[in-house]
This record gives C-alpha cells, sequence and structure tokens, in this order.
C-alpha cells in the first residue's frame, strides 16, 4: 500500500503495492543470513502484501465486532507497552501468558513499530487501512500466543503460515514456506514443511483474528480462547523437541 504525502485538500487515491517478487527474494536473501533483522520481514512484506491489507479491512467492516473496533480505532500497541494495563490479567489467561511471552524475551510493540518505520515511512498515518495494518503488525505476538508457536525458526515459519491462512497476504506465505525449505535443507529430519502446511491449514481453519476485541479475549482462560476460535494445536511442530527447535538456525 502506498500511501501519498498530501495536504488536507488532497484527494488522490490511496494505492495498493504492486507485487514485487524479485524485491522480497532479495530481502529474504539477506534475512535468512540474519534471522534477526526484522527490517527484511517488513521489506517482503510490502513487497507482497498487494491489496490484502485493504482486502481484510473491509472484511472488518462486514462484521459486528470487527466494525466496532474499526470505529473505535484503538491502537493496541498502546496497551500491549503498559505494563499496568498487562498486570491485570490473571494467571492462565490469554493476557498472563502474552505478559510472561514478552517479559521473557524483552519484547515491545513500540519495539517492532519503529522496526516497521524504517520501511513504511507512512505507517503511523491517521488512515483507516494503514490502521488496519499496524493492528496486523500488533497482533502477531499475541497469535504467537494463541496459536502456540514459539520464536525459534521453525515457530516463526509456522506462525506466518498461520498468518497467511488468515490475511492472505502473500508476504506471510513467502516467508513461511521460504523458511521451511531452508531448515529442512539445514536439517533434513526436521518436517519444517509439514509444520508450516499444517499451520496454515490452522490459521484458515480458525476464527478470523483480525477484528476480535483483544481486551476482551486477553480477560479469557487460554485453552477456553483457543477452543472458542477454533484454534487447532500445533502438532508437527510441537512433536520437534524443544531442545532441538531452540537450535534451529536458517542457513547463512
Amino acid at each position: 500500500m502506498t500511501l501519498i504525502s498530501a495536504d488536507i485538500d488532497d484527494f488522490r487515491k490511496v494505492r495498493s503495492e504492486r507485487l514485487r517478487p524479485l524485491a522480497a527474494l532479495k530481502a529474504f536473501r539477506r534475512l535468512i543470513r540474519d534471522k534477526e533483522d526484522t527490517v527484511q520481514v517488513f521489506r517482503i512484506m510490502q513487497a507482497l502484501s498487494g491489496r490484502s491489507v485493504s482486502r481484510g479491512y473491509r472484511r472488518m467492516l462486514s462484521t459486528m465486532e470487527g466494525g466496532r473496533q474499526a470505529f473505535l480505532r484503538e491502537e493496541l500497541a498502546d496497551k500491549l507497552d503498559d505494563p499496568v494495563w498487562l498486570a491485570r490479567f490473571q494467571p492462565g489467561t490469554v493476557g498472563a501468558t502474552y505478559r510472561a511471552f514478552r517479559e521473557a524475551r524483552g519484547f515491545t510493540a513500540d519495539g517492532l513499530a519503529e522496526v516497521e518505520r524504517e520501511v513504511v515511512p507512512f505507517i503511523d498515518a491517521p488512515h483507516p487501512v494503514v490502521w488496519y495494518s499496524r493492528r496486523l503488525r500488533d497482533i502477531h505476538d499475541i497469535w504467537h500466543v494463541l496459536t502456540g508457536y514459539g520464536t525459534d525458526a521453525l515457530g516463526e515459519a509456522c506462525v506466518v503460515s498461520f498468518s497467511y491462512g488468515q490475511t492472505r497476504n502473500l508476504g506471510f506465505a513467502f516467508i513461511g514456506w521460504g523458511a521451511a525449505r531452508e531448515i529442512q535443507r539445514e536439517v533434513r529430519g526436521i518436517p519444517a514443511r509439514r509444520a508450516v502446511w499444517q499451520a496454515y491449514r490452522n490459521g484458515k481453519a480458525s476464527r478470523w483474528l483480525p477484528g476480535l476485541d483483544y481486551e476482551a479475549l486477553f480477560e479469557q482462560p487460554l485453552e477456553a480462547a483457543r477452543a472458542r476460535l477454533g484454534i487447532r494445536p500445533a502438532g508437527v511442530y510441537q512433536a520437534v523437541p524443544a531442545e532441538v527447535r531452540s537450535g534451529l538456525k536458517l542457513r547463512g
């Protein structure tokens, strides 16, 4: 999506990005050299998102709860980085599990936003479709918690494959399948392709998550929330021992 810098009288259209697979491939090659280079993730997403973001926003408006969230237009990052807000959730809830997830890894929502600003300068623009794009960015780590996929290389490949099932954004598919291919080339015994395929199918089968009321969701017990949302177990991923998963790397 391309937002044109403009004054208040500018009514030119916000255009969807054309697909740029070569740019995505170039960024992916940099990403496999350094899995922590999150800038390249955003470059891939920018190159391959196409019309998926605007389609997702329209889908949000087609439901009562999604439409309510779009009307409120709250910035999830502000809440997710508020320790007082996060402290209110009881043990065993989605919110408490998310709190432990980010504390263990030192993640912040604003840290991810800062990386995206390097690639997408207009990402903070007061525009509804851009707001929806920010929302997808900010719920990424929540989806880690809901799906049970970790932040190791295979877990990240799986959670973006799940995200493709939810959003049909080709950037997620490219990263997920590409990362699985690299992992399996490095360690042949790891069922990386089967894991990301299962993750995609799980994302496609579960309820549509972008339009949820995440504050209400955070108050629910994690297992009950998974059942209500139809999020299936990550069986193939979980079958790989944790110590093996933590040692996986994309080939440099």
